[in-house]
């Protein structure tokens, strides 16, 4: 695929991208100078992974989300559940790393599933939000400990398995396993599949993922003169149109993201595009013309921007009117510590405040009484609290 910036329509693309450019370079301007910029972020991470499965067609409920980040569900994970959450983990990920190091061969190789995940170094960030890190990477080296471990039982199985069904078809066959395996290997390497590396019951043989990726860093390196935003739009097609992952076609708005943060349109945050995107009209966002879906993509970046300031001034108000009731309270109080929870998280439960702060059940809903947040569910049981 050709991406080459003298065949597109500026005419038309030039006016929209300016517009959404301006709206999100004042959000993101915003967000830098705002005290509760932090909270704007971390709230962001849950309704950009919620949107991203909305427009795959899945529903996934953000107060579900909420709830299994913090490892509280309060009923068995769905598979939507878990992939939404593998997208709010990338996405912290990317906004933890330097701005370039989602476009990096590193990057793309930790993000793609090919590469050892590598170190990361944060940029400096504010003392509540590195401590949220902190907790959030700790409680991923579990999850890694656990997968790893996990992942070691199920390859014992597997290598047992292919051990006993390979003797038995080879023998049938008349042949030796080493015989077989050398048969299938040079189809497996130009597919792009490393040897046991995919289970071609789930994943097309013929699909090779390293060559469409790199058709698509290709078509990065040939729109680099463009503006941020037509580049973030062209990049954002070709994903679409190449399609180089089979199963996570969510990344590539986290990349097209990632490629905003590294040209500066978007220094203080990631980008949640698929806020944006999911009110957009499907039949413009998969239009045959290929100048509509650009913007139609355009403006989706700018109903991002729209949303993340109506959202960003939500939250100064609300935390001004709860920062109220701190006058006379004493310097041990718990209630400053639950302001910042409640509005780095799009809710909270009983549960979360009584994790998060060490306080007793009955503390955490008097805490969450003397704010007078509202309660979003309407049950008499498992209720949630948030800023609406």
């Amino acid at each position: 695929m050709r991406s080459d910036s003298s065949s597109l329509p500026l005419q038309h693309l030039v006016g929209p991208a300016m517009r959404a450019t301006e709206a999100l370079v004042r959000l993101d301007e915003r967000v830098a100078r705002s005290p509760v910029g932090g909270g704007f972020a971390a709230r962001a991470h849950f309704m950009d992974a919620a949107a991203a499965m909305w427009i795959e067609g899945e529903l996934v409920h953000i107060e579900d989300l909420v709830l299994h980040d913090a490892r509280m569900d309060l009923r068995t994970p769905t598979h939507e559940l878990t992939r939404a959450h593998e997208i709010l983990r990338v996405r912290r990920q990317i906004a933890a790393s330097k701005p370039g190091w989602a476009l990096s061969n590193d990057g793309l190789a930790a993000l793609w599933g090919r590469g050892a995940t590598v170190a990361i170094r944060p940029e400096p960030q504010s003392q509540e939000v590195a401590s949220a890190e902190a907790e959030d990477a700790a409680e991923e080296d579990t999850d890694t400990r656990l997968d790893e471990e996990l992942a070691a039982l199920d390859a014992a199985m597997a290598r047992a398995k292919t051990l006993l069904d390979g003797v038995k078809v080879d023998r049938a066959k008349g042949r030796t396993r080493g015989e077989a395996a050398a048969e299938t290997a040079p189809r497996r390497a130009r597919a792009g599949f490393a040897p046991e590396d995919k289970n071609p019951l789930v994943y097309d043989a013929d699909w090779n993922e390293a060559d469409r990726l790199e058709e698509w860093k290709a078509a990065m390196a040939e729109v680099a003169d463009l503006p941020p935003l037509l580049r973030a739009a062209v990049l954002h097609d070709a994903w679409d149109t190449i399609a180089p992952l089979q199963h996570a076609h969510w990344l590539g708005r986290l990349l097209v993201a990632a490629c905003l943060r590294h040209a500066g349109t978007t220094g203080a945050h990631l980008a949640a595009l698929n806020v944006g995107a999911r009110l957009i009209p499907r039949d413009r966002r998969r239009a045959r013309d290929r100048t509509a879906r650009l913007i139609a993509f355009i403006d989706g970046v700018q109903e991002t921007a729209t949303a993340g300031l109506k959202d960003h001034d939500r939250l100064i108000l609300a935390k001004t009117q709860m920062e109220r009731r701190l006058k006379g309270r004493r310097s041990t109080s718990k209630l400053p510590d639950v302001i910042e929870l409640v509005l780095s998280r799009p809710l909270v439960t009983s549960s979360i405040v009584e994790k998060e702060l060490s306080v007793t059940a009955a503390g955490a809903l008097n805490l969450i009484g003397e704010l007078d947040l509202r309660e979003i569910t309407g049950r008499g049981r498992y209720r949630a609290w948030g800023i609406v």
